[in-house]
């Protein structure tokens, strides 16, 4: 038996998954009462296949920039250190079909990008280290299978 671990993800079997997905990693409640959820958006095949940076780089640019166009309730976007997806972290919105048209809808705008925001060195750490193009490929790869991203697990 594995040991259960302190981070939602390594407790995750990545064997089983089958991406592309957008799955409810974890909800947090603050003392306020304020509501955290956090998604996994996964792109690529858990140890299989991975992003290249620049396009990873850049598809987190306009992810960030573009889906704040559509809710307020975005805390963040954040590449996986794996370079397999994205957490995507929401306030007070659990609405998980409303999720999957938001990041529809961004993805698209990614599409219709014809530069990436805050790549320069000005407003980036990595300005050199960018592709509009590679971001727009791996849109379009996620936007073609959007009738599978509630199927985590494929199909049993």
């Amino acid at each position: 038996m594995v040991k259960k671990m302190n981070v939602e993800s390594f407790n995750l079997d990545h064997t089983k998954v089958r991406a592309p997905y957008v799955r409810l990693a974890g909800v947090k409640t603050g003392q306020n009462g304020d509501v955290i959820h956090k998604y996994d958006v996964r792109l690529k095949q858990p140890n299989k296949e991975h992003m290249e940076m620049p396009a990873l780089h850049s598809l987190e640019h306009l992810m960030a920039e573009n889906i704040r166009n559509h809710t307020d309730q975005v805390v963040d976007v954040s590449p996986m250190g794996c370079q397999t997806g994205f957490y995507l972290t929401m306030i007070n919105h659990d609405n998980h079909d409303e999720i999957l048209d938001i990041l529809e809808k961004t993805l698209k705008d990614v599409l219709e990008a014809d530069e990436v925001p805050a790549c320069n060195e000005v407003q980036c750490g990595w300005a050199a280290s960018h592709s509009l193009e590679g971001a727009k490929d791996l849109a379009s790869e996620m936007l073609a299978k959007r009738n599978e991203w509630q199927d985590v697990f494929g199909e049993e």
